[in-house]
């Protein structure tokens, strides 16, 4: 069965114990934050209402060498879109189900660990899945040679089935991360890294483990996670109080993160629904309609086009320079401008409204899924979560349906009205949660803008809440992450693990380095 994506396996039920309450160990189970919030009430038609509203008219941007989009996020790269999605990926996964199926509060599956320990790349490992990798057991194998990118001559495609008619599937430890070429070709790339790490600890003549490869490449990803991804997409006051040591400029296993939802002595890791059906879905804001793989002038890609799920055209290797940010950046006019993100708002691009079939169908919109999917699962609505929070509760005339551009709505723009004006009663100071992360995102926006590189439009104290602590929380639950990670000097003594120095560029790793790295195997 096709892996649809944006539906969790195991959400056609949630526990109900409580994060900060005693719970018997359900690894790779869902669960509550809120538990003793109620439940916000919606009329299902008034959600799908809602989603139209939230879904932008086509657009057609003006092409990224030529001139910049008030509606892109400066300061957020494109990147950073995709590699949240792998994130994601890496912490829940759904083989099958859908809004269709009947709630089951007794049994809940995740079908994922919830650690950041990148099974959707290792799978079960060389000793269950020996086809994921070379004959030796520990270098990954490598698909076919794909061209379009000068500067990395070595980029490969992911290894593919090959039927005699139909698509050719990657040969991978998710599905899913073969669903967009972007997506695709970044798990290309933490093969590649992995199988870099084992060339540098070769070439300094140590005899290679595939146990302390694949703990390496963990934990140089958990940095990049935790040091890069999370404070690019966090507004700097929450992510600073969740992770002291990026206020204090110390290392995480110095300054450890700081809790207050989340009781780490008497609670086992499990992934919130809170999290996985609304706050981690604020992404899917940030989607441009457009996109530029590679040099090559001619070929934009409309986003479904970029559709995956068989082998990647041969001259559409990715140019990671146009979706992160690498050190130089260019003319912002030039060809080889760095694609931002669009912003997070409670603006979805077109193409997400009408999802192709493989991906998801019945109902095609993905604003009307989420929205849906939170009725279902019973979420609170955002103004308990903030009241729950003890932060400012956004008023109904300030929770904006629309676009954080500058310019504001145009005319006959049926986008950008409050959700008071928008006669829907049962949403009415109850606001779904997702709706409200995003509409928390573009109230900050409109109340500080213009943005700038340090200044972007991120996750407010609602939605960077929810995702920073449920990161840092499983982090800390798992006595194999970075956190607690050890190495030892030259003269043997233990000392707190740091990136890999010939991996870093001025002292920092980030998702370039990491790019950067791989680009080397």
């Amino acid at each position: 069965m096709k892996s649809k994506h944006g539906i969790l396996r195991g959400l056609n039920s949630v526990l109900s114990k409580s994060a900060k309450s005693t719970a018997p160990s359900f690894d790779g189970k869902f669960g509550r934050m809120f538990p003793t919030l109620p439940k916000a009430v919606h009329d299902r038609n008034e959600l799908t209402k809602l989603a139209t509203f939230m879904v932008a008219g086509p657009d057609v941007p003006p092409t990224p060498e030529t001139e910049s989009d008030d509606e892109e996020n400066s300061g957020i790269s494109a990147g950073y879109t995709y590699l949240g999605q792998f994130i994601d990926h890496d912490l829940t996964f759904d083989p099958a189900s859908s809004l269709q199926k009947e709630n089951d509060i007794n049994a809940l599956t995740d079908y994922r660990t919830p650690k950041f320990d990148l099974d959707n790349v290792y799978g079960r490992g060389p000793d269950d899945q020996p086809y994921l990798y070379d004959d030796d057991g520990i270098k990954f194998l490598l698909g076919k040679k794909i061209g379009g990118n000068p500067e990395d001559p070595n980029t490969h495609d992911l290894v593919r089935s090959t039927p005699i008619r139909g698509a050719h599937r990657a040969i991978i430890g998710d599905p899913r991360n073969d669903e967009n070429q972007i997506v695709s070709q970044l798990q290309g790339m933490f093969l590649r890294f992995h199988n870099s790490i084992v060339d540098f600890k070769r070439g300094l003549g140590e005899v290679v483990q595939f146990s302390d490869v694949q703990k390496l490449v963990r934990w140089h990803y958990q940095w990049v996670v935790i040091n890069d991804f999370l404070p690019t997409i966090i507004r700097k006051d929450v992510i600073e109080d969740i992770f002291p040591h990026l206020k204090k400029k110390t290392d995480i296993q110095k300054d450890k993160p700081k809790l207050t939802l989340f009781n780490t002595n008497n609670s086992e890791p499990f992934m919130p629904v809170e999290f996985s059906v609304a706050a981690y879905r604020f992404g899917h804001s940030m989607i441009r309609p457009v996109y530029r793989l590679n040099q090559h002038r001619s070929r934009f890609f409309i986003f479904p086009d970029l559709t995956g799920f068989d082998t990647v055209a041969d001259d559409l290797a990715i140019d990671w320079k146009l979706f992160f940010d690498f050190g130089n950046k260019p003319n912002q006019n030039s060809s080889q401008r760095i694609q931002p993100a669009y912003k997070i708002d409670t603006s979805l691009v077109d193409p997400l409204g009408h999802l192709p079939s493989v991906i998801a169908s019945n109902p095609s919109s993905l604003a009307a899924r989420n929205l849906l999917r939170g009725l279902e699962l019973e979420l609170p609505s955002g103004q308990e979560v903030a009241k729950a929070l003890k932060v400012p509760v956004i008023s109904d005339k300030d929770l904006k349906v629309g676009k954080a551009n500058v310019a504001g709505s145009k005319p006959g723009d049926e986008q950008n009205k409050s959700i008071a004006d928008l006669g829907l009663s049962s949403i009415n100071e109850n606001a779904p949660l997702w709706f409200y992360i995003l509409a928390e995102a573009l109230h900050d926006f409109n109340s500080h803008k213009p943005i700038d590189d340090n200044n972007p439009v991120q996750l407010g104290q609602v939605g960077g809440r929810i995702v920073g602590e449920v990161f840092a929380w499983l982090l800390l639950k798992d006595s194999s992450s970075v956190i607690y990670a050890k190495d030892k000097d030259d003269k043997g003594k233990e000392i707190d693990w740091r990136p890999i120095k010939d991996f870093t560029k001025k002292g920092e790793f980030g998702i370039a380095e990491l790019i950067t790295q791989a680009q080397k195997a």
